[in-house]
This record gives C-alpha cells, sequence and structure tokens, in this order.
C-alpha cells in the first residue's frame, strides 16, 4: 500500500460530516498503488502526476469523482454524470460508510479500470468550443466590439467554453445582456470567468 501523504491529512482531520467515509475510500484508493496529493483543496489521486480519481465531499453524500469516467465500462451502473455539462469525469456516490464497505472490489475495479485507461494514453473527445451554443446577445457584442471578440478567441478553449455556458444559462434576454456586459472587462483583460 502507498503511503498516506501528510499534507493530505489535513483534510480528513478537518473533515467533520463524512471523515469515516473518506478515511474508507483513502485506504481503498491507496491499496491501489496511487500516489495522494492535495489539489483544489480534496485529496487527489494520480499516476505519474496524471489525475486519477479525486475525493469530495457535498451535503447530500461524498464521492469519488474519476477524472476520465466517461471513458470506464460501467458494468455495475454507479458511474454518474454531475450536470450535463460535465463531459468527461464520472462520480459514484456514497451516503454512509456501509455502502463503501459493500461495493470495496468493485471500487477497486473502477481504480484499475481508470489507471488503465490512463495508462494506455486514451484521451476524452470534448466538444470543441463551436459545438457550444453563442448566445444572440453575445454574438452581438462581439460584432459591436472587434477589441472583445480578439481578446474572446485569445482565451483559452476552457475559459470561452465557461463564458458560453454562463452567458446561456438564463432564459430571459435581459439576464444574458446584464451577464455579459458584467465579464466584458475580465475577457478584455484576458481572464477567464472564475479569475
Amino acid at each position: 500500500m502507498n503511503s498516506i501523504n501528510p499534507k493530505v491529512d489535513f483534510f480528513f482531520n478537518k473533515a467533520t460530516k463524512w471523515q469515516k467515509e473518506f478515511n474508507q475510500l483513502r485506504t481503498i484508493i491507496l491499496a491501489c498503488g496511487l500516489k495522494e496529493e492535495l489539489k483544489w483543496g480534496q485529496p487527489c489521486y494520480t499516476l505519474e502526476a496524471r489525475n486519477i480519481v479525486l475525493m469530495h465531499g457535498f451535503k447530500e453524500y461524498c464521492a469519488l469523482l474519476f477524472f476520465k469516467g466517461v471513458l470506464l465500462k460501467d458494468t455495475h451502473g454507479i458511474l454518474i454524470q454531475q450536470t450535463e455539462n460535465v463531459q468527461a469525469a464520472r462520480q459514484i456516490r456514497f451516503t454512509n460508510g456501509k455502502e463503501i464497505n459493500k461495493q470495496k472490489s468493485i471500487l477497486k475495479s473502477y481504480i484499475q479500470q481508470a489507471i488503465e485507461v490512463e495508462k494506455a494514453g486514451i484521451k476524452v473527445k470534448l466538444k470543441k468550443t463551436s459545438e457550444y451554443h453563442l448566445p444572440e446577445e453575445f454574438h452581438e457584442k462581439l460584432v459591436e466590439m472587434p477589441a472583445l471578440k480578439n481578446a474572446f478567441s485569445a482565451l483559452t478553449p476552457g475559459r470561452q467554453r465557461a463564458y458560453l455556458f454562463y452567458f446561456s444559462q438564463p432564459k430571459q434576454s435581459k439576464t444574458r445582456e446584464s451577464r455579459i456586459e458584467k465579464c466584458v472587462r475580465k475577457i478584455l483583460e484576458g481572464k477567464g470567468l472564475n479569475d
């Protein structure tokens, strides 16, 4: 079994709601030979510096998040797509330690499968930014402001997708326009939605 990373201990020590379940999951994952790291404030398990699985907790459940979960064969029907916009990652959710114990061997097989996917170098085919909906209000703003169009084009594809998704969410045109106006400056500065 790989050793516990002391830098990650604080996560397990500060956890209140899912502490027992997190420790169970930690033991299972480390037994699969992955390296334990702390990323995004969460325990992340890697293979040769490539992310395999992340552990995180929510109000209703704790979960393992497989970064390339969409590529796994979900023979037990336990992988969940968090939202319709999540392309690659899939979760396995738990509400108590008994569920984890019951699925221990299944979890190990899914982790091993994720390791094999990574070793094989298989990539997730992600939607291109051009395949995302471009709200009419944003299209008009890009036509009106060539500097904004150039700045938006210079952003990374991930930042572009985040903006397009954010601008597309509201049902009312007024709300979409308001969101766009609030983000113009950030786009012109080359920043992402959450930068």
